[in-house]
C-alpha cells in the first residue's frame, strides 16, 4: 500500500515542482524517489496482506510486478531530461503525468476490489490519452491522443458494463467474495456475460488482435518516450491485472472462452509478426512487434489452469528492459539522423559500434535468440503452454518466433553492412547509462535465468 501512496505523493511533489522553482532538480528527485519507493516496495516480499478492506491486496505477485515497473519507469524518467530538452519549461508536467501513469498501473497490479481495477486502469488510461497527444503542433501525436482516447473510452465502457454484471451478480466488488460466491454458487449466465465483457476490455488493452487496430497509429503518432511507456509498463500493468483477475475470481469463466482466448492468442502472435515484416519504418515495427508480444504473454495466460505466474513475470522482465533499450537508441537516431526510416540505421555499426551493438542485443533477446533473456523468456511460457495441453497454440509460436527474427535482422543488416554517410552523433550520459544497464540486465537474466524464474 504505501508503494502506491508514495507513487501518488511523488507526482503531486512534481506537479508542485513549478510553483517550488524546483524544475532543473525534477529529474533527480523523480530517480530518488522511485529508488526509495523501489526499496520500500521490496520490504513487502513474503507479506501476504490486504489493506482498506481489501482495496489493495499485497502479495509477493504485486511485490514482484510493481518493482518491475519500478524499475522501467526509472530508466524511462532518465531519457526524459534530454528528449524533453527542447520543452524544459514543460518538464514537471510531463514527468507529473508519467508518474501518475505509474500510480495507476500499481493499483492495477495490486487491486483486491473491482473498483480499484476500475480505478487504476482509468488513472493510466487517461494519463497515457494525456501524453499521446502532448506534442500539440504535431497532427499526428493529435491524432494519436484523439484515436486512443475514442477508442480506449469506449473498451472501458464495455470493461465497466461487464463490472456491473459481475456485482449484479454476486452482490460485491471484492475479489475474495466474488471467488467465494463463484465456489460455493453455480454462476448464472450473467456471471459468463460480466467476465466476456472484462475479458474484452483487457484484450483492448494489451493491443490483442481483432482489438489492436488503435496500436500501431497510436504508437507510431505518439513520442517514442510516451511509446515505451505504452509498449512496456502499461502493456505488462494490464497484462498483471488479467492474471490477478482470471486466475482467482473469475477463473470459472475461462472454460466458457478457452477456444476465443485460443483463437485470439494465435492471431495476435500471427498478425504481429507478419505485419511487422512488411515495415520500413523501425519505430512502426516496434509497434506490430509489441502486438505479436502481447500474444506470447497470453500464451501464458491461456493456460491459466496451471501455475503460470512466475513465466509470464519471467517473460515481462526480458521483454521490459530489452525494449526500453531498443526504444532509447530508436530515439537517438531520430535525434541525430532525423528519421525513423530502417535505413536511418545504415552504418551505425561503423559510427557507433558500442551503440550498434547494444541494439543487436536487445532485438536478438526480443526475437528470443539465446542466450539472451528472451530466450528463456519464450522458453518457460512454451513450457507452461505445452504443460497445460496447448500444444498447437506452442507450434504456432513456435514458427512466428522463427519469422520475427527475420524482421529484427533487417535492422541488424542495415547496421553492419550498409554504408552511410557521416553525420554527428550524440549521445548523452543519460543515454548511456539506461542502455547499458539494459543490455547488461538482458545478458544477465538470460545467463542466470534461475534468479528470476521461481519467484512466485
Amino acid at each position: 500500500m504505501k508503494t502506491l501512496i508514495y507513487t501518488s505523493a511523488l507526482g503531486v511533489l512534481c506537479m508542485l515542482a513549478e510553483m517550488l522553482n524546483l524544475r532543473k532538480f525534477i529529474i533527480p528527485v523523480a530517480v530518488i524517489g522511485l529508488l526509495s519507493i523501489f526499496g520500500l516496495n521490496l520490504t513487502d516480499w513474503n507479506v501476504n496482506h490486504g489493506f482498506y478492506h481489501n482495496m489493495v491486496m499485497i502479495d509477493n505477485f504485486s511485490v514482484g510486478f510493481s518493482a518491475l515497473v519500478i524499475l522501467l519507469a526509472i530508466f524511462l524518467i532518465l531519457l526524459s531530461g534530454d528528449f524533453y530538452r527542447q520543452e524544459s519549461e514543460k518538464i514537471s508536467d510531463y514527468l507529473t503525468v508519467i508518474i501518475f501513469t505509474v500510480a495507476g498501473a500499481l493499483a492495477l497490479i495490486s487491486f483486491g476490489n473491482m473498483a480499484m481495477f476500475f480505478i487504476g486502469l482509468e488513472v493510466m488510461s487517461i494519463s497515457l490519452y494525456i501524453l499521446a497527444g502532448s506534442r500539440k503542433r504535431d497532427v499526428r501525436s493529435n491524432e494519436a491522443g484523439m484515436k486512443y482516447f475514442l477508442m480506449g473510452s469506449f473498451a472501458s465502457g464495455v470493461l465497466l458494463f461487464g463490472i456491473a454484471l459481475i456485482y449484479g451478480e454476486t452482490a460485491s466488488f471484492d475479489l475474495q467474495q466474488i471467488t467465494n460466491y463463484a465456489n460455493s454458487t453455480p454462476p448464472s449466465v450473467m456471471f459468463y456475460v460480466g467476465a466476456g465483457l472484462i475479458l474484452v476490455g483487457l484484450l483492448f488493452k494489451v493491443s490483442a488482435v481483432p482489438f489492436h487496430f488503435w496500436a500501431p497509429d497510436v504508437y507510431d503518432g505518439s513520442p517514442t518516450l510516451i511509446m515505451a511507456l505504452m509498449a512496456t509498463i502499461a502493456k505488462i500493468a494490464a497484462i498483471a491485472a488479467f492474471y490477478r483477475l482470471f486466475s482467482g475470481s473469475l477463473l470459472l469463466a475461462i472454460p466458457q472462452y478457452a477456444w476465443v482466448l485460443s483463437a485470439i492468442t494465435a492471431l495476435t502472435i500471427t498478425v504481429g509478426n507478419f505485419t511487422a515484416l512488411h515495415q520500413d519504418s523501425f519505430k512502426r515495427l516496434l509497434a506490430y512487434s509489441g502486438i505479436s508480444h502481447a500474444g506470447y504473454l497470453l500464451l501464458g495466460l491461456v493456460g491459466i489452469y496451471g501455475k503460470t505466474d512466475n513465466a509470464i513475470f519471467y517473460y515481462s522482465l526480458a521483454y521490459g528492459v530489452a525494449s526500453i533499450a531498443a526504444f532509447a537508441i530508436v530515439i537517438l537516431v531520430r535525434k541525430n539522423v532525423g528519421s525513423d526510416k530502417i535505413e536511418a540505421y545504415n552504418g551505425l555499426g561503423k559510427r557507433k559500434p558500442l551503440l550498434a551493438a547494444a541494439l543487436t542485443v536487445a532485438v536478438l533477446s526480443l526475437a528470443g535468440i539465446p542466450p539472451f533473456a528472451g530466450f528463456f523468456g519464450k522458453y518457460y511460457i512454451f513450457s507452461e503452454a505445452i504443460k497445460n495441453g496447448h500444444i498447437w497454440l506452442t507450434v504456432v509460436a513456435v514458427i512466428n518466433s522463427i519469422v520475427g527474427i527475420y524482421y529484427y535482422f533487417k535492422v541488424i543488416l542495415a547496421m553492419f553492412t550498409k554504408d552511410s554517410e557521416e553525420i554527428p552523433f550524440r549521445v548523452s550520459p543519460a543515454y548511456t547509462f539506461v542502455i547499458t544497464a539494459c543490455v547488461l540486465m538482458t545478458l544477465l537474466i538470460g545467463v542466470f535465468p534461475s534468479l528470476f524464474a521461481n519467484l512466485f
